[in-house]
């Protein structure tokens, strides 16, 4: 596979949700943000230049979309501002297929990917429709992530987590929180 090559959605599906595990998509390796970065990254510059309608086509185009835009970067840029650049494109193309319905026609097992956007926004009304997509969808483990970066947000007012790598200034509260085990995502 070239690595200038932009690949289709059905690919990203495939690769996504087929080809890597549940393990993969939280877990990810150095090796693993290496296949990512190598097999799209010419795919996630191409969208963050422009969503063409093919990525609109249908549900799973959709789900493509968000996953190259929302998903790959935080493997391909792991500790990098580069892993948080394409989230605002993210989180208009998850509103459009809100609106278009698109979470609903896609199988429940890949459906929260449409819902991460806003798990990822360090905007407290994007975190809170997020805990209600996540309280319908009614998997509590996935509610249970969105409840928690809620909380963040509705006490930090962003991320403490990413300051370092957006070279924001944390505050001695911020500090403080990311002193605690298991503090971040």
């Amino acid at each position: 596979m070239s690595y200038d090559a932009i690949r289709r959605p059905e690919e990203v599906v495939g690769y996504w949700c087929e080809t890597l595990t549940a393990k993969d998509w939280w877990q990810g390796t150095p090796e693993l943000d290496g296949r990512v970065r190598e097999q799209f990254a010419a795919t996630h510059l191409a969208l963050s230049r422009e969503v063409s309608p093919e990525w609109r086509a249908s549900p799973e185009a959709r789900l493509a979309a968000i996953i190259v835009l929302d998903q790959f970067p935080r493997n391909m840029y792991r500790a990098s501002p580069m892993a948080f650049a394409t989230d605002w494109i993210a989180l208009r193309e998850a509103r459009l297929a809100l609106e278009a319905g698109a979470d609903k026609l896609v199988d429940y097992g890949r459906r929260h990917f449409f819902y991460m956007p806003f798990e990822h926004s360090e905007d407290l009304a994007d975190q809170d429709l997020c805990v209600s997509l996540f309280e319908a969808h009614g998997d509590e483990m996935y509610l249970d992530y969105a409840v928690r970066h809620r909380d963040v947000i509705a006490e930090y007012g962003r991320f403490p987590h990413r300051n370092a790598f957006l070279g924001r200034v944390s505050t001695h509260h911020e500090e403080a929180y990311l002193a605690e085990p298991g503090a971040g995502f």
